[in-house]
Formats: structure tokens, C-alpha cells, sequence
């Protein structure tokens, strides 16, 4: 007999950056583990430097970090975390972004820009990632960019849980923003049972954040509206969109996005807005003035909990959404 065989179990080690621990910790727990003590500090300079207080040789491991503000320190971070792990011999290494940042550079609109989206997938490609786990991608075809296997969470069944028991969905419509959510818009209107409408727009090439709403397409007058969207950034086109309904006759405007940005003016913009409710998940952290009466925040952790024990257990993360459970 050539060579030597040893058995032993596999072992999953969990490593959170610093962009939102709260969040790590909560996934944490409902796997009931502790995240892997790991020493991370910036040097004077601002580079950024990054040990493991424990071995991680052979584990599975698992590495979160939300892509908040500022976004290219923590991508950074996170990047040099997983080349980290590569040069400790990690058996294999699973990134976790809540929020994929630039995501939303997905394709070239005009000449001569990037896609930055397909360079956020080569560079934890190349810094050792075999794994990409995310949630509510801006397009699904982000998948494509990452050569290697990636799961594409849903946040719908958490938030159509709690929608649920709040609306009457006799007199509920959902609705898309742009028609780039339609297709996001049909999964919300089927599981619901509800009709679907959407809202016919035009951006400002020129000008970042400047949306022109045209019309809705669809029914709307005296029905409750909810507005979907993946994230909500300015704001800008949810509350143009949400004024566009009233005008259309809606009785009532509700928001249910996944990942809350909140970049200026998008809270003052949402609170002076008609929308009854906003309500986002915790995929990204939201500091105390970023929150307000109208807002709803739900907990992701379960779902990226369940989406690691599948991934470590060998099992299916599409289970997760069949039957939208």
C-alpha cells in the first residue's frame, strides 16, 4: 500500500471582518459556535493587516463581511482575510457578502466603462475564494462572473413572512419599480397570490441617482401597493415611484427591500415620502439616525446560518427556497 491515509472530521471555522460584527455574531450564534479570535488593525498608512489567533489548517472555512461604508476598506479587508487563510492552508474558503458591493456595475451601458462587478468575482477569485455566498444579487447573471460555485440567497421568504400577516391580499398589489425587478417582482406577486404591476422609468445617463418615473403599468388604483426592490440607495426612485402610485390612485404604499444603503438624503427622503412602512433586512449595519418610525428592519442571520450548514453538511441550498420556506 503507497502513501498514507488519515481519517478525521471536517471542521467549520467561522472569521468576521470588522465592517459589521454584530451580524457575525448573530449568525454565530444560531450555529452556536463562536466566530475564530482574529487579530485585525490598520497600520498608520491605513493598510490593512490581518493574523488568525488559531490554526486553520484543513477547515472549512467561512468569511463574513457586509460591503458598508467604507466600501473599498472592507472589501479590502475581507479580501486580504481570505488570502490569509489560503497561505494557512484552509481546505476551502467561502466568502459571505451580504451585500455584494458594485454589484450594480454589472454590464457596460455606454463605451469605455468597466465592469466592476466581474472584478469584484476575479479578485476574491484570485485571492483564494472557492466559494461565493450573497444575497439578493442586483442581476442573477453575477453568478456567471465567479468561477466557482455560488449561492444566491433570497431574502424574499423573510420578508413575505412578515408581509403576510400585516396585508390583505384581497386588495394587494405588488409592484416593481423598473423593469429590471419584474422578474423579481412575478416570484413576490405568485407566492403572495396578488396582481402585479410596474413602473416604466428612465435614468439619467449623466447624472448619478437621477431617476425619471413614466408610468404604471398595471392595478393599482384602490389597491395597497408594495414596492420591491433589491436595494434602497438614495432613495430616489422608491419614493418617485411610491408618488407615481398615489397619483395612480393606490390607498396605501409600503417598501420591502433587502438591503438598506441609505445613502444621503435617502432617510429624509423616505420619512417626508407617503410609504406607510420601509422594510429592509440587516444585511448591511444601520447607525442610529439611519433608522426612523417608518422603518422595519428584519434579521438575516437565520437564513446565512442554515446556508452554511447546508454548504459544510454537503447539502442543498436550494431546499431553502422551495416552497419558500
Amino acid at each position: 500500500m503507497s502513501g498514507m491515509k488519515q481519517t478525521g472530521e471536517k471542521q467549520l471555522m467561522f472569521f468576521s471582518g470588522r465592517a459589521y460584527p454584530e451580524l457575525a455574531e448573530e449568525v454565530a450564534s444560531h450555529l452556536g459556535i463562536d466566530p475564530t479570535p482574529t487579530t485585525l488593525r490598520d497600520f498608520a498608512n491605513g493598510e490593512i493587516y490581518a493574523r488568525y489567533l488559531e490554526s486553520v489548517r484543513g477547515c472549512d472555512a467561512f468569511v463574513i463581511q457586509s460591503h458598508t461604508g467604507p466600501i473599498n476598506k472592507w472589501i479590502m479587508e475581507q479580501l486580504i482575510m481570505v488570502d490569509a487563510l489560503k497561505r494557512a492552508s484552509a481546505k476551502r474558503i467561502t466568502v459571505i457578502m451580504p451585500f455584494f458591493g458594485y454589484a450594480r456595475q454589472d454590464k457596460k451601458g455606454r463605451g469605455r466603462e468597466p465592469i466592476t462587478a466581474r472584478l469584484m468575482a476575479d479578485l476574491f477569485k484570485t485571492a483564494g475564494a472557492d466559494r461565493l455566498m450573497s444575497i439578493d444579487l442586483h442581476t442573477s447573471q453575477i453568478q456567471g462572473f465567479f468561477d466557482g460555485p455560488v449561492d444566491h440567497l433570497f431574502a424574499m421568504p423573510v420578508l413575505v413572512h412578515y408581509l403576510k400577516d400585516k396585508l390583505d391580499l384581497e386588495s394587494t398589489t405588488v409592484v416593481s419599480p423598473d423593469t429590471g425587478r419584474v422578474r423579481l417582482s412575478e416570484r413576490w406577486a405568485d407566492t403572495l397570490g396578488t396582481p402585479l404591476a410596474f413602473i416604466h422609468k428612465r435614468r439619467d445617463l449623466d447624472v448619478a441617482n437621477q431617476v425619471k418615473v413614466n408610468e404604471v403599468v398595471g392595478k393599482v388604483r384602490g389597491r395597497t401597493c408594495v414596492l420591491i426592490d433589491d436595494m434602497i440607495d438614495t432613495a430616489g426612485t422608491i419614493c418617485k415611484a411610491a408618488d407615481a402610485l398615489y397619483e395612480q390612485g393606490a390607498t396605501d404604499v409600503i417598501v420591502a427591500a433587502t438591503h438598506a444603503v441609505f445613502s444621503d438624503p435617502a432617510v429624509d427622503r423616505l420619512k417626508n415620502s407617503g410609504i406607510s412602512e420601509v422594510i429592509v433586512t440587516n444585511t448591511l449595519p444601520l447607525e442610529e439616525e439611519k433608522r426612523f418610525d417608518k422603518l422595519t428592519v428584519l434579521s438575516i442571520a437565520p437564513l446565512i446560518a442554515r446556508a452554511i450548514s447546508e454548504v459544510f453538511n454537503d447539502g442543498s441550498v436550494t431546499s431553502l427556497f422551495e416552497g419558500d420556506t
